[in-house]
């Protein structure tokens, strides 16, 4: 319905003698706060200087040119203060709402903004010879649903794992898996082992033995990179398992190690561009003068730092992806670093430098409202976390559901645990720090993905009860029906903003408040066996896959059962 309000204010500018584009006016279109002031609201502030008159005027004399539209279209059209407010005829838009998501079903809300368009997005990158741990799990959760969205927007995306398999830590693990390692735990539990074995190693006591380690497995030592390339494996496994119970994919998976033989072609480009100085012995680059601090290329000891194998990480990507632009969903404490990487590539020479963006993310806190990092000293790890979750999460179904085997509870309760995971996540701004509260997240009831998952089956349940469906005439419509319908009808404009904002929580809000809607929908008006059967069933039934477009968005799985 946008576009017929495109079409009027266009014909009617055009009467003023303004000429602007579709898309031009497509943006300027807003959405009411309250439905009291109508469905779109088209400002009048911008056309004052260009008119020579009050924005409240020009509204006026806009809403004149307009003159009488379509019944068919529109109820009313008024202006208020600088504002013209558009009215829709509530049985068209229900009508076509309706009509629109059972035609296009699972495509019901794509677009083709990003046709022709790559995307590469970098998420995820845990360390490997250590448990997959929950400071990882945000850059996972947004970066898959932005991958999502970008998709869904007619994107090519790239969806990219950057291992963290290099550095001096590996020194550490080396050394110490040869003073302090057993092959049989190894073989028996190797990440647990290996996890061991850095604790043991990770004492200023080794730091030398373990920097001299490193510059061997640089330097290439064949016992160095086949005990290096074991771990990694050993790692890669575990990951795998994790992500495939969370429903994750990557298109590329790679790790520092494959940039570490090329920080010296990076080392070199940068003395021709006359930007390294030597620093106590180690290779910087002075960034004071654009407002950051120096970034270190290469250690006094002559090992490389990520810095210069993300340089190279970044032009390699470039150059075999050619992408429109490239995200790097880490924590926010890596702020300033990124914008030291992006502005050393753009020192270089590298126009697409522009086209690199951080999208960054806050902490998980306790409930005490501190960094949640640790449990009594220990690391907080994915693996627990979704264990815990699951059980949680296992009790509820159970209260709920007395009939079901153990595998489909099994199954149901893992669906749900992700969900309750996800969007307890998902729903805060990602730039916020939020509370991981696993109760609150796996309630049934109130802003939580079980709630959400529930309205899914709930209106699962009423379709598989109702008879077949007949073709359906609006009638006049409740208030609850027309609130559905509206709500259904902003899906498409929601996923667009999610996509210019970079912020699923965007979608994750407008998720919870289409199932609100859609209960209070349901405990107002009888679908069978009423006269207004065939038309609310069909409504249920848009509900119902607008919920799932949703909720994909989100990497959330839905359930016809809970």
């Amino acid at each position: 319905m946008k576009k017929v309000v495109v079409k009027i204010l266009k014909k009617a500018l055009k009467e003023k003698d303004i000429s602007m584009k579709d898309d031009e006016l497509e943006k300027l279109i807003e959405i009411p706060p309250s439905t009291d002031l109508g469905d779109f609201a088209f400002p009048c502030f911008f056309l004052s200087k260009q008119l020579h008159d009050s924005p409240q005027q020009i509204a006026i004399e806009l809403r004149e040119k307009i003159g009488e539209p379509p019944s068919t279209d529109f109820e009313d059209i008024q202006t208020e203060g600088p504002y013209i407010n558009f009215f829709l005829n509530r049985k068209s838009l229900a009508r076509q709402v309706v009509w629109d998501v059972i035609t296009q079903k699972k495509n019901y809300g794509r677009s083709e903004l990003g046709k022709n368009k790559k995307v590469v997005v970098e998420f995820s990158s845990p360390n490997i010879a250590k448990p997959f741990g929950i400071g990882h799990l945000r850059s996972t959760i947004i970066g898959n649903s932005l991958a999502n969205i970008h998709e869904f927007t007619g994107h090519n995306v790239v969806r990219l794992n950057y291992l963290g398999d290099w550095g001096t830590q590996f020194g550490k693990l080396l050394f110490g898996y040869e003073k302090f390692g057993n092959e049989k735990k190894l073989q028996k539990d190797p990440i647990k082992h290996l996890m061991e074995v850095y604790v043991k190693s990770n004492k200023k006591a080794y730091e030398k033995k373990a920097r001299e380690e490193f510059k061997a497995l640089e330097n290439g030592n064949k016992k160095s990179l086949m005990l290096w390339k074991l771990f990694r494996n050993f790692s890669l496994d575990e990951f795998n398992k994790l992500y495939k119970k969370m429903g994750i994919t990557f298109d590329s998976i790679e790790g520092e190690s494959d940039y570490s033989k090329k920080s010296g072609e990076i080392l070199e480009m940068l003395k021709e561009k006359n930007l390294l100085k030597k620093s106590r012995g180690a290779y910087v680059i002075d960034l004071t003068p654009y407002g950051l601090e120096h970034a270190i290329i290469e250690k006094s000891d002559g090992t490389t730092i990520y810095m210069a194998r993300d340089l190279a990480a970044a032009i390699d990507r470039y150059k075999r992806y050619k992408f429109g632009k490239m995200i790097y969903e880490v924590g926010r404490e890596q702020e300033l670093y990124f914008k030291q990487l992006f502005k050393i590539l753009e020192l270089l020479g590298y126009k697409w430098a522009k086209d690199c963006v951080h999208v960054y993310h806050g902490h998980y806190l306790g409930k005490n409202k501190k960094k949640f990092s640790t449990r009594k000293g220990k690391t907080v790890f994915m693996e627990d976390v979704l264990e815990e979750t699951t059980s949680l999460t296992r009790k509820e179904i159970t209260k709920r559901t007395k009939k079901i085997s153990k595998k489909e509870l099994e199954d149901r309760a893992l669906k749900v645990a992700i969900a309750a995971i996800f969007y307890g996540d998902l729903k805060n701004n990602r730039a916020n720090n939020i509370v991981f509260d696993l109760k609150k997240f796996t309630s049934f009831e109130g802003d939580t993905g079980p709630y959400i998952l529930y309205s899914y089956a709930r209106a699962s349940s009423i379709l598989e009860k109702a008879p077949e469906q007949k073709k359906f005439e609006v009638h006049e419509l409740e208030e609850n029906e027309i609130a559905l319908a509206k709500k259904l009808k902003d899906f498409p404009e929601v996923v667009l903003t999610a996509n210019r904002t970079l912020n699923p929580s965007i979608i994750a809000n407008y998720s919870y408040q289409l199932a609100q809607t859609f209960n209070e929908f349901y405990h107002s008006c009888k679908a069978i066996g009423s006269e207004e059967e065939a038309f609310r069933l069909a409504l249920i039934q848009s509900f119902r896959q607008v919920l799932k477009n949703s909720l994909k968005l989100l990497g959330i799985e839905i359930l016809e059962e809970m």
